[in-house]
Protein backbone atom coordinates (compact mmCIF):
# COMPACT_ATOMS: atom_id res chain seq x y z
CA UNK A 1 0.00 0.00 0.00
CA UNK A 2 1.32 3.45 -0.85
CA UNK A 3 2.29 5.74 2.02
CA UNK A 4 -0.13 8.49 0.90
CA UNK A 5 -3.05 6.03 1.06
CA UNK A 6 -2.03 4.94 4.56
CA UNK A 7 -1.84 8.55 5.75
CA UNK A 8 -5.25 9.29 4.24
CA UNK A 9 -6.74 6.26 6.03
CA UNK A 10 -5.27 7.36 9.35
CA UNK A 11 -6.59 10.90 8.95
CA UNK A 12 -10.10 9.70 8.08
CA UNK A 13 -10.12 7.58 11.25
CA UNK A 14 -9.33 10.55 13.50
CA UNK A 15 -12.31 12.12 15.22
CA UNK A 16 -13.24 15.43 13.59
CA UNK A 17 -12.96 17.26 16.95
CA UNK A 18 -9.25 16.35 17.23
CA UNK A 19 -8.17 18.05 13.99
CA UNK A 20 -8.30 21.66 15.27
CA UNK A 21 -6.21 20.65 18.30
CA UNK A 22 -3.56 19.09 16.07
CA UNK A 23 -3.45 22.17 13.83
CA UNK A 24 -3.31 24.55 16.80
CA UNK A 25 -0.21 22.94 18.35
CA UNK A 26 2.76 25.29 18.19
CA UNK A 27 6.33 24.70 19.30
CA UNK A 28 6.54 27.98 21.25
CA UNK A 29 4.48 29.57 24.03
CA UNK A 30 5.33 33.09 22.77
CA UNK A 31 5.13 33.96 19.10
CA UNK A 32 8.61 34.90 17.80
CA UNK A 33 9.16 38.42 16.51
CA UNK A 34 9.06 38.34 12.69
CA UNK A 35 12.29 38.85 10.76
CA UNK A 36 12.55 41.92 8.55
CA UNK A 37 15.18 43.21 6.17
CA UNK A 38 18.48 44.48 7.52
CA UNK A 39 18.89 47.05 4.79
CA UNK A 40 22.24 48.31 3.49
CA UNK A 41 23.06 50.74 6.33
CA UNK A 42 23.81 48.37 9.23
CA UNK A 43 27.25 48.75 10.77
CA UNK A 44 28.41 46.74 13.80
CA UNK A 45 29.76 48.18 17.04
CA UNK A 46 27.32 51.04 17.57
CA UNK A 47 28.10 53.02 20.71
CA UNK A 48 26.32 52.06 23.95
CA UNK A 49 23.69 54.72 24.67
CA UNK A 50 20.00 54.68 25.44
CA UNK A 51 19.24 57.94 23.64
CA UNK A 52 20.00 59.50 20.26
CA UNK A 53 17.38 62.25 20.49
CA UNK A 54 14.07 63.08 22.10
CA UNK A 55 10.41 62.73 21.25
CA UNK A 56 10.02 58.97 20.73
CA UNK A 57 10.39 56.26 23.39
CA UNK A 58 10.64 52.62 22.36
CA UNK A 59 10.51 50.13 25.23
CA UNK A 60 9.69 46.51 25.93
CA UNK A 61 10.94 43.16 27.12
CA UNK A 62 13.19 40.65 25.38
CA UNK A 63 11.67 37.19 25.86
CA UNK A 64 12.25 33.56 24.94
CA UNK A 65 9.79 32.08 22.46
CA UNK A 66 10.02 28.76 24.29
CA UNK A 67 8.39 29.87 27.55
CA UNK A 68 8.03 33.68 27.41
CA UNK A 69 10.71 34.09 30.10
CA UNK A 70 12.73 37.32 30.07
CA UNK A 71 16.20 37.31 28.53
CA UNK A 72 18.80 39.27 30.45
CA UNK A 73 21.78 40.98 28.81
CA UNK A 74 20.47 40.76 25.24
CA UNK A 75 22.38 43.11 22.95
CA UNK A 76 19.94 45.34 21.04
CA UNK A 77 21.32 47.46 18.20
CA UNK A 78 19.29 50.28 16.67
CA UNK A 79 19.89 52.30 13.51
CA UNK A 80 17.64 54.76 11.78
CA UNK A 81 17.59 57.92 9.72
CA UNK A 82 18.24 61.25 11.35
CA UNK A 83 15.73 64.10 11.32
CA UNK A 84 16.91 65.03 7.79
CA UNK A 85 16.21 61.51 6.50
CA UNK A 86 19.82 60.26 6.23
CA UNK A 87 21.56 57.37 7.98
CA UNK A 88 24.72 58.01 9.99
CA UNK A 89 26.65 57.19 13.16
CA UNK A 90 24.71 59.78 15.16
CA UNK A 91 21.56 57.70 14.61
CA UNK A 92 22.93 54.36 15.84
CA UNK A 93 22.93 52.94 19.37
CA UNK A 94 23.36 49.75 21.35
CA UNK A 95 21.48 48.94 24.57
CA UNK A 96 21.37 45.82 26.74
CA UNK A 97 18.32 44.28 28.36
CA UNK A 98 18.18 44.32 32.16
CA UNK A 99 18.04 41.26 34.43
CA UNK A 100 14.25 41.43 33.97
CA UNK A 101 14.67 41.48 30.16
CA UNK A 102 13.47 45.08 29.81
CA UNK A 103 15.00 47.78 27.63
CA UNK A 104 14.30 51.35 26.56
CA UNK A 105 15.55 53.53 23.71
CA UNK A 106 14.84 57.22 23.14
CA UNK A 107 15.12 58.90 19.73
CA UNK A 108 13.51 61.53 17.59
CA UNK A 109 10.35 60.44 15.77
CA UNK A 110 11.44 58.18 12.90
CA UNK A 111 11.32 59.84 9.48
CA UNK A 112 10.35 58.65 6.02
CA UNK A 113 13.15 57.20 3.92
CA UNK A 114 12.34 57.62 0.26
CA UNK A 115 9.07 55.82 -0.32
CA UNK A 116 9.38 53.78 2.88
CA UNK A 117 7.31 54.49 5.96
CA UNK A 118 9.15 55.60 9.11
CA UNK A 119 10.98 52.74 10.80
CA UNK A 120 13.75 51.80 13.21
CA UNK A 121 16.05 48.89 12.37
CA UNK A 122 16.70 46.45 15.23
CA UNK A 123 19.25 43.63 15.57
CA UNK A 124 19.14 41.48 18.71
CA UNK A 125 21.69 38.92 19.90
CA UNK A 126 21.64 36.87 23.10
CA UNK A 127 23.54 33.82 24.22
CA UNK A 128 21.59 30.64 23.44
CA UNK A 129 19.27 32.34 20.92
CA UNK A 130 19.19 32.90 17.17
CA UNK A 131 20.10 36.42 16.05
CA UNK A 132 17.07 38.48 15.09
CA UNK A 133 17.01 41.30 12.54
CA UNK A 134 13.71 43.14 12.41
CA UNK A 135 12.21 46.62 12.15
CA UNK A 136 9.85 48.64 14.30
CA UNK A 137 7.19 50.71 12.50
CA UNK A 138 5.77 53.41 14.79
CA UNK A 139 2.14 54.44 14.66
CA UNK A 140 1.58 57.84 13.08
CA UNK A 141 2.10 60.70 15.56
CA UNK A 142 2.91 58.31 18.42
CA UNK A 143 5.36 59.47 21.07
CA UNK A 144 6.11 55.99 22.35
CA UNK A 145 5.62 52.31 21.67
CA UNK A 146 5.76 49.01 23.50
CA UNK A 147 7.83 46.65 21.36
CA UNK A 148 8.46 43.26 22.97
CA UNK A 149 11.12 41.21 21.22
CA UNK A 150 10.71 37.43 21.22
CA UNK A 151 13.76 35.35 20.28
CA UNK A 152 13.94 31.78 19.08
CA UNK A 153 16.20 29.48 21.14
CA UNK A 154 19.22 28.07 19.31
CA UNK A 155 18.71 24.46 18.21
CA UNK A 156 21.16 23.27 20.90
CA UNK A 157 19.11 24.87 23.72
Amino acid sequence: MRLSVIILLILTCLPVWSLPAIAAEQPFRCEPTPEDEMGPFYRPDAVYRTSIGTGYLLFGTVKSARDCSPIANARIEFWMTGPQGRYGDDWRATVFSTAAGTYHFMSHAPTDFGSRQPHIHVRVTAEGFATLVTQHYPAKDAGEALFDIVLIPSPTQ
